[in-house]
């Protein structure tokens, strides 16, 4: 279970991270910015929820608060699903109306499988949401999630090419191959095909893109433009760190297999044949 460990762990330090941003920016990090702002006291709010995440981020570290520490992240992240569908609703077609929304889904994925894992190792009274029920809706939300960060690549070409770093040659065709990198990992999750292989390539590449692009950004001079204003840039490194986090979550249940004694469930029973040995 190191592995699982090491899931969970950074989990927990990106859930972390989405915490004290929000306490530093007193801001949230998903949602419209004119819904967020009719929000009744707002910046009680946001510092209540901060302090709440954070507290459940330490949690996760421990076996016995681990449960309800996921849930109560999942919970906050879930608000976050919540407040970025307006937007979708008022520009439909619009893939920067769906961004923060699919991102915020991404990490609630995370969430989900970590709270799938645990729940299956518990002997404890934890009846909310069957484990492998939730595991398999986090996997194929995985999935669809993969395929839309690789469209946007095709619709944000330009913009995505000026981010791919300049020592690397054909900026825009590289930006359209790991669009399609993307696309094929999503549906290869979703329809299980080698899923793991394709979950890992997934997770690969979110986590280079915060060492390859983020990172260096803090030392750029002068900064980029997309990494503008400061405020954006940590958000969009902890939003990364977060996204990777949740990927190597799904990489992982890929290969999770219940515990010997570990609590199993009717439907555990009944779908254990369909998990990879």
């Amino acid at each position: 279970m190191r592995i699982a460990g090491f899931g969970q762990g950074l989990f927990a330090i990106a859930s972390a991270g989405l915490a004290v941003w929000s306490l530093i920016y007193a801001d949230l990090a998903w949602g419209a910015p004119p819904l967020l702002a009719r929000i009744p006291a707002r910046e009680t709010f946001v510092y209540a929820s901060g302090l709440i995440v954070l507290v459940a981020s330490v949690g996760l570290c421990f076996p016995r608060t681990a449960l309800p520490s996921v849930l109560t992240i999942g919970a906050y992240l879930a608000i976050g699903v919540a407040l970025a569908v307006p937007q979708i609703f008022s520009e439909p077609l619009s893939m920067g109306a769906w961004y923060p929304f699919c991102e915020a889904l991404t990490v609630l994925v995370g969430a989900a499988v970590l709270y799938a894992m645990l729940r299956r190792k518990s002997r404890g009274p934890w009846p909310i949401l069957a484990s492998d029920g939730v595991m398999r809706t986090a996997q194929v939300l995985f999935g669809l999630s993969c395929v839309f960060y690789g469209w946007s690549h095709f619709v944000y070409a330009e913009y995505t090419a000026g981010m791919v770093p300049t020592w690397l040659a054909g900026r825009l065709a590289f930006a359209y191959f790991t669009g399609l990198a993307h696309i094929a990992a999503g549906i290869a999750i979703i329809l299980r095909v080698l899923p793991r292989l394709a979950a890992a390539l997934e997770a690969t590449m979110m986590s280079l893109f915060g060492l390859l692009v983020w990172v260096p950004s803090f030392f750029a001079q002068p900064r980029p433009q997309w990494a503008t204003p400061t405020q954006h840039q940590w958000l969009e490194l902890t939003v990364n760190l977060a996204l990777a986090a949740s990927a190597w979550l799904v990489t992982i249940s890929f290969g999770n297999r219940p515990e010997p004694g570990a609590l199993a469930s009717p439907d555990t029973v009944a779908l254990r044949g369909n998990f990879p040995r």
